[in-house]
């Protein structure tokens, strides 16, 4: 048995440790979840909707609470672990509302006496999460999973320990208060060293069904090989290096300020941040400038603190991976305009950054920058601008700003990727689903694609006295 710890990465301080699961501890979870699966997947609509109402309102119960535990366990700046808390209450209680119709038997006109498709449950789906968006990546795989009758497993990121365990005290609190099996959703602790060989053997349990992803290309295609050996149904939502592109009508001072929205959310810390910024070449001064002069603005500093913008990295090695692309590309002819290195002091910190000057074959063009750094390239004219926004490896999220539509989606349609948001900078929204393409992984989450993901689509036919099924003969 080994130890979890937890450590701020603002100050350096332990947050806190845990001991690790058994074998046998996993293998009783898995049991114990497949047990919950088996009266939860004939529960009625009531009671799934009580139990996503009742996950909202603890959820926002203990706001501040759950909002300070990010804030200790990963720097998220407070204002911003406030707000993720929120969304996921929200989210809640969107499939709380939408989950009925979303899942509603499709009535399909057929020979039969009556016929219809169904999106059943398929049964255990377990859940590995990253540290980035503590609650949030968990909540917009777990509220549509158990709407649609599933249990789910959550192996989360070890440094966001507390959050895990806290998210499933709300899960639990929730299933008990509405009397839902608490099993439905389980918290597995798993030592750092042996997360590949444990998750593995996890997917390849019988009584678990599916998997379901959030992390790096590498640990994505560890699970995705883990889970096509025993073919079960997997889903992965992986890295991004988002295209913003600002084409030479656009509202310069408003793409700057979106922008900068954009990039330094979660202290650069996102998947679908905008990380290479394609500018037309007749106003790339201007908004450079305009830029760089925003994001020198930005408050850094205790993520505690409800006015500071930017916290630390979640660790220490993220601070020299990044300082490691920006020192390559200033090599290779990158001009810094903002930041460019770590501050002086304690704690993970990396100085909000943006380099102009950034051609294809540099580090932050080619490689994601997983923190507070932004790439500006300029494109001559619009197929430029496109050519250049889809050279990457990854198809996540791409925007484009243009005070003509036609002609921003024009540019739009030739960068590959999931979500495309013109003149709006990218989001991910219960309504809407939210996934990518590339390296970015594939499937979906979120909406009523991501509700389905983890359902068996199932054919219904009930025959009639003078009706034959398809491919039988007739004479």
């Amino acid at each position: 048995m080994g130890i979890l710890t937890s450590t701020s990465p603002a100050t350096g301080q332990q947050v806190g440790s845990w001991p690790t699961h058994t074998a046998e501890q996993i293998e009783q979870a898995v049991r114990t979840a497949h047990t919950a699966f088996t009266s939860w997947r004939t529960s009625d609509w009531a009671l799934r909707t009580a139990l996503l109402e009742a996950v909202a309102d603890r959820l926002t119960a203990r706001r501040e609470e759950l909002a300070a535990l990010m804030t200790d366990e990963m720097g998220k700046p407070v204002a911003e672990a406030l707000a993720e808390v929120d969304k996921c209450a929200w989210t809640a209680r969107f499939y709380a509302e939408k989950a009925p119709e979303f899942l509603a038997d499709r009535e399909v006109e057929t020979p039969a006496a009556r016929s219809w498709v169904s999106h059943e449950p398929v049964g255990v789906v377990l859940a590995v999460m990253p540290w980035n968006f503590p609650f949030w990546q968990v909540v917009r795989f777990s509220a549509p999973a158990l709407a649609a009758g599933n249990a789910a497993l959550l192996k989360h990121a070890p440094s966001v320990t507390g959050c895990a365990l806290a998210a499933e005290e709300v899960f639990r609190d929730a299933a008990t208060a509405v009397g839902a099996p608490a099993a439905l959703f389980t918290t597995l602790l798993v030592d750092e060293a042996d997360v590949a060989d444990v998750t593995t053997r996890i997917i390849e349990h019988p009584l678990v069904a599916a998997v379901t992803l959030t992390g790096s290309e590498r640990a994505g295609a560890a699970v995705a090989s883990a889970a096509a050996r025993v073919i079960k149904k997997s889903v992965l939502e992986l890295g991004g290096s988002d295209p913003f592109v600002v084409l030479d009508d656009a509202d310069v001072a408003l793409a700057a300020r979106m922008a900068v929205r954009s990039r330094f959310l979660n202290s650069g810390q996102s998947c679908l941040a905008a990380k290479r910024f394609v500018v037309a070449d007749a106003i790339a001064d201007e908004f450079t400038h305009r830029f760089a002069e925003e994001v020198a603005a930005l408050r850094v500093g205790d993520p505690h603190d409800p006015a500071t913008q930017i916290g630390p990295l979640a660790r220490e090695e993220q601070v020299t991976a990044l300082q490691r692309q920006v020192d390559s590309s200033i090599a290779a002819g990158a001009t810094v305009v903002a930041g460019g290195k770590r501050p002086e002091g304690p704690g993970a910190f990396f100085a909000p950054t943006v380099l102009a000057d950034v051609t294809p074959d540099m580090a932050v063009f080619q490689e994601e920058t997983f923190g507070p750094v932004a790439a500006v390239i300029r494109a001559f004219d619009d197929d430029q601008a496109a050519r250049l926004a889809d050279d990457s490896p990854f198809g996540l999220g791409a925007s484009v700003w243009s005070r003509d539509v036609d002609r921003a989606l024009a540019v739009g349609r030739r960068i590959t990727s999931g979500a495309l948001f013109v003149n709006a900078v990218v989001a991910s929204d219960a309504r809407l689903p939210f996934g990518g393409t590339r390296r970015s992984g594939y499937g979906r989450e979120l909406s009523e694609e991501g509700i389905r993901e983890f359902t068996n689509v199932r054919t219904v036919w009930i025959g009639a006295q003078d009706a034959v099924a398809p491919g039988e003969p007739v004479e």
